[in-house]
């Protein structure tokens, strides 16, 4: 067996996103599997857990924190803060289950040009580097894995010794998806239904079971939920959570929409609920299993094309109908599988049918939980990593490892002005630093300049 440490930028506490969870869920998998785990956060840690070793690492210690492990699976911005990982001799997994350019393109649209330019040439660069380094890449599903391929051609990395070595490629990139819990969810306690107020036990819950980003849809949702509510007082729809729960992700503007539109159709408080923080991730079954229906909602552009929405596996998890917007891998599995209903983007009218008839069509609602808790076993975690769980049982170096690949870094890196690469280098600076550090460096270079 091997030992393994895995880094995540996320914050590992009771509250805890994505990457966090998924990081978190690595380890236990790979724990349970015999391997040797060591999960490290760069931003902060307060869990612990029997299986595997936790703990908070800074960027000067984490060569420390890593240790003697013979594979290191990183995610997101980790070789930026620590490019030694690319030069280092053991074996390194990408997790590239988040495609972070695309997220930028949406993240960051109402930044300065100047900017969002930076920043996303900034993260184009970082995995760039990370995809001509990798033994082994981790992606969401197939849509996702055609993207991969694509890049790791234009980066040279689709060559002979690759392709001698399993012409499938599926020994270079492996399609593990965000998953579900192993185990049924159990409640431990009320959570909506008697406890938020203005939801009693006989009101319809309407659960959007996650944060809320720019390019999600929550606007047409909320346009949605007021058509319905002249004609079904009972209902009510509840944001899981509006704050992240790592400081270094900023608030959405879109997040900043949805509670103004809320307030706009006097929806707020009493058929809108926003829970302004962030739930634990052990106690989400409680809202989910308080819930009629799960909803997620978003628009048509290349992010969707390329998402995975994680969300709605909680839904499964639950056995919860599912209504969405078409468009991405989870919407076909919808229709497909018949697990609620999917509607085009931005149709209030078609989002709004579909509501009513999954909270107040008993057949169809039942229909569809029965197909969501046939198809959920699918998705647990012990399957959806099994191909990391096969690599590192034999972990390998990448077949075209020692390639010289500095001539396709030098090729692909094209100079940036020098204004362009001040302004992302001070924006970064002021993000992980903040101010203090920011004025540390400043004042230390200036005092080089003189």
């Amino acid at each position: 067996m091997s030992r393994v440490a895995v880094i995540t930028p996320d914050v590992l506490r009771a509250q805890m996103a994505g990457p966090a969870i998924r990081a978190f869920q690595i380890s236990a998998e790979l724990s349970a599997a015999g391997h040797d785990v060591r999960l490290i956060s760069t931003v902060e840690c307060s869990l612990s857990d029997p299986r595997f070793d936790c703990r908070a690492a800074t960027w000067g210690t984490l060569k420390d924190a890593v240790g003697d492990a013979e594979v290191v699976l990183l995610q997101g911005y980790v070789t930026y803060r620590a490019p030694w990982l690319l030069n280092d001799d053991r074996m390194v997994v990408v997790d590239l289950y988040d495609p972070l350019h695309l997220e930028q393109l949406e993240q960051l649209e109402d930044r300065d040009p100047l900017e969002r330019q930076a920043m996303l040439d900034l993260t184009v660069r970082i995995l760039n580097e990370q995809l001509l380094r990798g033994d082994f890449f981790l992606c969401a599903s197939e849509e996702q894995r055609h993207l991969w391929l694509g890049h790791l051609g234009a980066l040279g990395r689709l060559n002979p010794q690759t392709y001698a070595a399993d012409p499938t490629l599926r020994s270079l990139i492996g399609i593990c998806p965000f998953g579900l819990q192993n185990e049924p969810p159990v409640r431990t306690k009320p959570a909506i239904r008697g406890v938020v107020p203005g939801i009693g036990s006989e009101e319809k819950v309407v659960l959007w079971a996650g944060g809320v980003y720019n390019w999600f849809d929550p606007l047409t949702l909320l346009r949605a939920i007021a058509k319905l509510v002249p004609a079904h007082p009972d209902l009510r729809l509840f944001f899981l959570g509006m704050k992240h729960p790592n400081p270094e992700v900023p608030q959405m503007r879109v997040a900043w929409q949805a509670k103004q539109l809320a307030d706009e159709l006097g929806l707020t408080g009493s058929h809108v609920i926003f829970n302004d923080t962030w739930v634990a991730y052990d106690e989400r079954q409680n809202y989910l299993l308080d819930a009629d229906l799960g909803v997620s909602t978003h628009y048509d552009h290349l992010e969707t094309t390329f998402s995975f929405r994680t969300r709605i596996l909680d839904y499964l998890w639950a056995g919860l109908p599912i209504v969405t917007t078409v468009g991405d891998a989870f919407g076909r599995l919808v229709t497909d599988d018949r697990l609620g209903l999917a509607v085009p983007e931005q149709d209030v009218d078609a989002l709004a049918t579909a509501l009513e008839t999954m909270l107040y069509d008993e057949d169809e609602a039942a229909s569809a939980r029965r197909n969501v808790t046939a198809i959920a076993s699918d998705f647990t975690w012990n399957i959806a990593l099994a191909p990391l769980v096969e690599f590192c049982a034999k972990p390998l170096r990448a077949a075209d490892a020692g390639a010289d690949r500095s001539r396709l870094t030098r090729r692909m890196v094209m100079p940036k002005p020098m204004l362009v690469r001040l302004t992302v280098r001070a924006w970064l600076l002021l993000r992980q630093g903040g101010v203090r550090v920011f004025t540390r460096r400043l004042l230390n270079h200036l005092s080089h300049e003189d």
